[in-house]
């Protein structure tokens, strides 16, 4: 019984130091994985992904993929220097690619690392459209929701009675855990499938983050009705999500914020 009660005290008190809060929405959040573990794992995954990605040929939508994955790193790492968090900064080197892939899907690792597929482009009608998912995107990165779901399978594959023990060196438990969250190359083909409580604080902070960038967030409820509408399916892009109708009324509820977050006119 002492053992237990010791374990339960050095987990609780793990756990207390270990807790965070997301920029923007100041949610607060376990992460027991360092960045540079997080990056290192990540970029390990991605790094394998892109090598053998066959890229667009198109060239008009690829330079539309980094045109509008840039204004938004930009206004992303504006945010982050104006309120205080500089140095998380550093955490993103930002790239920007399309691949030649049907699915309607797109992802942002660790670091900045986005892809966009050519499946999601031909639902693409405008830079705006882009903006809402490359927004949504951004805010799972910034809001470090990989490692937060990192975190949670280090507590659930190794338990509380041995979670310190797992921590102590895990270097290791973290690069397993990181084939497995990250996920790229799966049948999912996508990064980590985010629980609903994370996808709907990214299109909350995506919505702001592209804002800030100067596109118009008004454009998100008939992107995501087209989304869903298309072929009569759901997107892989929104399977593992919140359902359709509940994504858009949310959205639908947030967007009378979004004034305020509008770059002042020059």
């Amino acid at each position: 019984m002492k053992i237990q009660k010791t374990i339960g005290l050095l987990i609780i008190s793990l756990l207390l130091t270990a807790c965070g809060s997301v920029p923007i929405t100041g949610r607060k959040q376990i992460l027991l994985v360092s960045d540079s573990e997080v990056l290192s794992a990540s970029l390990s995954q991605y790094s394998e992904y892109i090598k053998s990605a066959p890229l667009s040929t198109d060239k008009t939508k690829t330079a539309m993929v980094v045109r509008v994955g840039k204004k938004i790193a930009a206004a992303t790492e504006a945010y982050l220097k104006q309120n205080g968090l500089g140095s998380e900064v550093a955490n993103f080197q930002w790239e920007f690619h399309l691949v030649k892939d049907d699915q309607i899907n797109a992802f942002c690792m660790p670091g900045g690392k986005i892809v966009v597929y050519e499946g999601l482009m031909k639902l693409v009608s405008s830079d705006d459209e882009l903006a809402v998912v490359m927004g949504h995107e951004v805010a799972h990165a910034v809001a470090k929701h990989s490692n937060e779901r990192m975190s949670q399978e280090l507590v659930t594959q190794y338990g509380a009675a041995i979670l310190s023990e797992a921590l102590s060196t895990k270097s290791a438990a973290v690069q397993n855990i990181g084939n497995t969250v990250f996920g790229v190359g799966t049948q999912l083909g996508v990064m980590l499938p985010y629980s609903r409580k994370h996808e709907l604080e990214a299109d909350y902070m995506g919505l702001i983050l592209m804002t800030m960038a100067g596109y118009n967030p008004e454009v998100a409820v008939g992107f995501w009705q087209k989304m869903s509408a298309n072929g009569g399916a759901t997107p892989e892009i929104l399977s593992t999500h919140p359902s359709d109708a509940n994504r858009i009324a949310q959205i639908q509820k947030y967007l009378p914020e979004m004034a305020k977050y509008k770059p002042a006119s020059k």
